[in-house]
């Protein structure tokens, strides 16, 4: 059992609560400084959520309250998801005490990464960016982003013992400091990444609208937001958004997917794919009672920067085939919840998953037969097929559901 990564965001090391939420508040001033300018809205709700609340609570739950993960009143912070094989060789090289210190649901990253550039968000002990350093090779980078000045110590300090573990000649893993809103302001330049991961971390942001913004300005084009976090099936009342245990269990701050997806679509992510969904357990009566029927999920995302891509799904005639040749993957792939790509077999696929093989870091492992040069109307989107347990070859044949 694991605590959800999102504490990374915040000062977990001194052994003392008191001192935890003295360096916490002394590092949000900017950040605090900005906000208190405005209540951030969240989108389409009209609840107000204010930055310093966010952080106040967060910071006294992670320091004060919680004591081990058997203290979590809620499954939102653990994950039953096992990691990829790749994922968890390179786990066996990555430092003991970066393990140790890490606070974390799952591991985002998806196979085949090598030779790109990437970001992590909330980067913590840097336990996933140690991970995607092996996986991105010595062609690629990574670079992780916390505001932490002990996490971004701990995480620094075992870069050289692990690039000579490695066998890179030059270091291709750096931390910087900053917050996820402010990615210019911590030396992330626009356009420079080809990948963002996130773990568990967005839902905590008071204004998650301005992380997407920021996330889609540091892609470069074809690049891809590759995350897994907290949504909600409705709305949550101000009640239950600034209650302090759903604010520190990961909850207060779930977005309504369907406010997700609404806030996808206003930064330039036309077209969010979800990959995989987990139901958590709300097991505390309390929280039953103040959230009512509200149902909460764990969702991993895949939102790509297409300049081509569209709000729906429409159909051009095009086909793809899966050429088996991404890691782990040689008999299909799952590119989302209702996309399962048999190699070597052609599916019929809209113009918006046409691109995301052919047009990003996947380009490579796939071949698209026809173009938009004509266009048939609407795609037909069959139904999207639950997926929870990441079996990549279980799910459905080549229906050539979209969206």
């Amino acid at each position: 059992v694991c605590v959800c990564v999102c504490v990374c965001v915040f000062d977990l090391l001194p052994n003392t609560s008191k001192l935890r939420s003295k360096m916490l508040m002394r590092k949000l001033s900017r950040p605090l400084a900005l906000y208190r300018a405005f209540s951030t809205k969240m989108a389409d709700t009209g609840i107000e959520m204010k930055a310093d609340k966010v952080y106040e609570s967060v910071s006294n739950y992670y320091g004060k309250v919680l004591t081990s993960s058997k203290d979590l009143k809620t499954s939102a912070c653990t994950t039953s998801m096992r990691p990829s094989e790749e994922v968890i060789e390179a786990l066996t090289r990555v430092p003991n005490t970066i393990k140790d210190r890490f606070y974390g649901c799952g591991t985002p990253l998806p196979q085949g990464i090598s030779g790109l550039d990437l970001l992590d968000l909330g980067s913590g002990s840097g336990r996933d960016c140690y991970v995607a350093a092996a996986m991105v090779g010595p062609n690629g980078s990574v670079t992780g982003v916390d505001m932490t000045d002990e996490q971004l110590e701990v995480a620094s300090k075992f870069v050289p013992e692990y690039m000579d573990t490695l066998g890179y000649k030059a270091p291709n893993l750096t931390f910087k400091k900053g917050y996820i809103e402010f990615l210019k302001d911590a030396g992330v330049e626009p356009e420079s990444v080809d990948m963002v991961i996130s773990n568990c971390v967005i839902n905590l942001s008071p204004n998650k609208e301005l992380v997407m913004k920021g996330v889609y300005e540091a892609l470069r084009e074809g690049g891809e937001l590759y995350f897994s976090d907290v949504y909600c099936d409705r709305r949550l009342s101000e009640e239950a958004r600034n209650h302090d245990v759903m604010l520190g269990e990961c909850l207060g701050g779930a977005l309504y997917i369907e406010d997700f997806r609404r806030i996808c679509q206003r930064v330039g992510f036309l077209d969010p794919r979800q990959l995989s969904i987990e139901p958590i357990e709300v097991n505390d009566p309390e929280l039953k009672l103040l959230c009512g029927n509200a149902n909460f999920y764990s969702i991993t995302y895949r939102c790509f920067k297409l300049s081509n891509m569209e709000t729906l799904c429409e159909d051009y005639g095009q086909v793809a085939y899966y050429k088996g040749t991404l890691p782990n993957n040689p008999n299909s792939y799952m590119l989302d919840d209702h996309h399962v790509f048999e190699t070597g077999k052609p599916m019929l696929v809209c113009g918006n998953t046409a691109s995301m093989v052919c047009e990003t870091w996947m380009k490579d492992h796939f071949e698209v037969v026809g173009d938009r040069s004509v266009h048939f109307g609407l795609f037909d989107c069959a139904p999207p097929i639950a997926s929870s347990s990441g079996d990549e070859a279980a799910a459905s044949g080549g229906g050539g559901g979209c969206c």
